[in-house]
């Protein structure tokens, strides 16, 4: 890969509209893109590098350890839906059209990252907002 193809990589991990945390076996942050620091207000030299139970004490820490060490021990990934746990983080919603949800919902993917030797060393995890979707599907079931 050439740098100019990095460098637009780069970029575009920033400028996804889906949230990018790299966290070590420490649950250190190690990378927190740009809706990351959007929604959560800390940008990512704020974070890096600090317990993510540190920075959000309300994450359900057994939960996500119980995740992660699935990722970690058998290289596979692993995903929550909103249905199953409203959200990670709890971030404002931001959408007009969905004005009333409490919170942001999010589905969320957890990727395992494996050094050059094989060995998974980083845990990578998506969060994707799906306030639209939960609240279609919650008005659906109340009318």
């Amino acid at each position: 890969m050439e740098i100019r193809e990095f460098h637009w990589l780069m970029n575009i991990v920033q400028n996804l509209d889906v949230g990018l945390v790299v966290l070590d076996k420490g649950y250190r942050v190690q990378v927190w893109n740009g809706f990351m620091e959007s929604h959560s207000g800390r940008l990512a030299g704020e974070v890096r590098d600090q317990v993510l139970f540190d920075l959000f004490p309300d994450v359900d820490r057994a939960w996500l350890e119980r995740k992660a060490n699935m990722v970690f021990k058998l290289n596979n990934r692993a995903f929550s839906t909103w249905e199953q746990r409203p959200y990670l983080l709890r971030f404002s919603n931001y959408r007009p059209i969905t004005g009333s949800a409490p919170h942001m919902y999010q589905n969320l993917t957890l990727v395992p990252l494996a050094d050059f030797g094989g060995e998974v060393t980083h845990l990578a995890i998506m969060i994707y907002d799906a306030t639209d979707e939960a609240m279609l599907i919650r008005g659906q079931r109340q009318g």
